[in-house]
């Protein structure tokens, strides 16, 4: 059976991303990264001997214990928070241990639903499941107040009280994670079998993406029946395996887990299944059909938070347009018509951060600096840019505050929060009409993936494949971890969206 392995927030290697992006990186040969130099658990004390299932779970049982240390500390920080609000005497009390009764029951049902450790989970898969859990907590608290004298003050303490962990509770579990991470215990120890150019392409991607839960390590095949009985716990095979269907009996006796990475030329990875088909191998493709019907919430969430921001958020708009008109006189805003929902135009606003004849300038630079050419034809961009204003072109681009004034656009419904940026013409002219195709059948975003994985960095195809497999794997709970993870992304100010 193939079983495909996303990373975590973006598509896994297909042969177009690894003849480009990941076989560009891979590492020379006679080298490997720092973490495929690990050969043993750090956790586990040199010269010790212990069964090997223990040896294998112990990492996982350190790793999950700091999780939920972190989870812990988050519901206490949310009770600090709430404790100036608490009665006092025995009602304060009786409140307390319903916090603590409700903490308890939501790690429970955190670890019920596999978030200890959580390996090889998107993270807004981590997201949908720790809000189920709080909100599996709230309807019983619900019931409980039903009962209760008072109990609809008890429930709506309960529910902020919920509430406020899971707000604080991605950053605790970031800090967990990391010392898992510098500790050497986070993660499962995987071997990569496969091609000469595409075995170091893949460490190298899951190492880059470690918080996905794999610690990839090189493979040679002739070391098999030398590896140790504590060693990696999981293969991945990627490339030709026809070589290996004969060994794969001894490999499945090695290991606890062998993962068949297939390279599809003619499908893309996203939205592809296994289907198991009475033993018969079977791929399944599945669409967000769902979409449709939670636009209707989608639309609902966007005016709830774009009217309140608009209002927050219209001071510094202000002062940035009259910095802009100091340093050069003119219209403070910019309208371009982009390729809407349906191919319909919108005209995105944005506040502006380039000099009125920026045009006739890109001009003239081109004719001087044939190599400022071809940055532009690669990403549309110009590390450079002799167009945008001084001082503060570059720093409300670098902020994304010259996007703000497209809350506009999204509270008019030509825009949401989240989906494919509207691209000028002259960018989407370059990207395949399929391809068009597929994102006229979304609104589109404020943000998306790709500005909070590689921002300005991302060339024309690597765009398209983030597009793509954002497009196949829409879901709300996607969109609010895009939405979320917009805001480290915009003050690492890593680019302009």
């Amino acid at each position: 059976m193939s079983i495909f392995v996303p990373s975590a927030m973006t598509p896994g290697p297909s042969k177009a991303s690894t003849s480009n992006d990941m076989t560009s990186r891979a590492i020379p040969a006679g080298s490997v990264p720092p973490i495929a130099a690990k050969t043993a658990d750090a956790f586990v004390p040199a010269g010790l001997n212990m069964p090997v299932a223990l040896r294998r779970r112990l990492p996982r049982v350190a790793t999950s214990s700091l999780l939920v240390a972190g989870d812990t500390a988050s519901y206490l920080l949310a009770y600090f928070l709430l404790l100036s609000f608490l009665p006092s005497g025995s009602d304060g009390t009786f409140v307390e241990r319903a916090f603590t009764v409700a903490a308890l029951a939501a790690i429970v049902l955190y670890a019920s639903a596999g978030l200890y450790p959580g390996y090889r989970l998107h993270d807004h898969e981590h997201l949908r499941r720790r809000t189920l859990a709080a909100v599996k907590v709230a309807v019983l608290a619900a019931f409980g107040a039903i009962i209760l004298p008072e109990g609809g003050r008890l429930l709506f303490a309960i529910i902020v009280f919920l509430g406020l962990g899971l707000i604080v509770q991605p950053f605790l579990h970031w800090l967990a994670r990391g010392l898992c991470w510098r500790l050497g215990i986070w993660g499962e120890r995987a071997v990569v079998i496969g091609g000469r150019n595409l075995a170091p392409a893949l460490v190298a991607h899951f190492t880059d993406h470690w918080q996905y839960g794999i610690r990839p390590e090189p493979f040679f095949p002739d070391t098999l029946d030398a590896m140790p009985g504590g060693g990696p716990s999981i293969a991945l095979i990627a490339g030709d395996r026809g070589s290996l269907v004969s060994g794969l009996p001894a490999l499945r006796g090695k290991f606890a887990e062998v993962l068949l990475l297939s390279d599809t030329p003619s499908l893309k990875v996203s939205g592809l299944r296994p289907a198991d088909i009475g033993g018969e191998i079977g791929i399944r493709l599945t669409t967000g059909g769902s979409s449709i019907n939670s636009d209707p919430i989608r639309r609902i969430l966007d005016l709830a938070i774009a009217i309140p921001a608009t209002i927050v958020v219209a001071p510094f708009i202000a002062i940035a347009a009259a910095a802009i008109y100091a340093i050069d006189p003119g219209p403070v805003f910019f309208r371009h018509a982009r390729e809407g929902r349906s191919g319909r135009p919108v005209h995105v606003l944005k506040l502006r951060t380039m000099y009125q004849d920026a045009e006739q300038r890109l001009e003239a630079l081109f004719r001087d600096n044939p190599a400022m050419r071809a940055e532009w034809l690669s990403h549309f961009k110009l590390k450079d840019d002799p167009r945008i204003l001084p001082v503060i072109g570059h720093m409300l681009r670098s902020s994304s505050i010259d996007e703000l004034p497209q809350l506009a656009n999204i509270i008019a419904g030509e825009m949401a929060f989240v989906g494919p940026r509207p691209f000028p013409e002259y960018h989407l002219s370059a990207m395949d009409g399929e391809f068009r195709d597929k994102r006229r059948s979304v609104t589109p975003g404020l943000t998306g993936l790709w500005q909070i994985s590689e921002r300005s960095d991302a060339d024309i195809e690597l765009q398209q494949q983030l597009d793509e497999f954002y497009i196949d794997n829409r879901s709300l709970w996607f969109d609010c971890q895009i939405l979320l993870g917009t805001i480290p992304a915009v003050f690492k100010r890593r680019g302009a969206c």
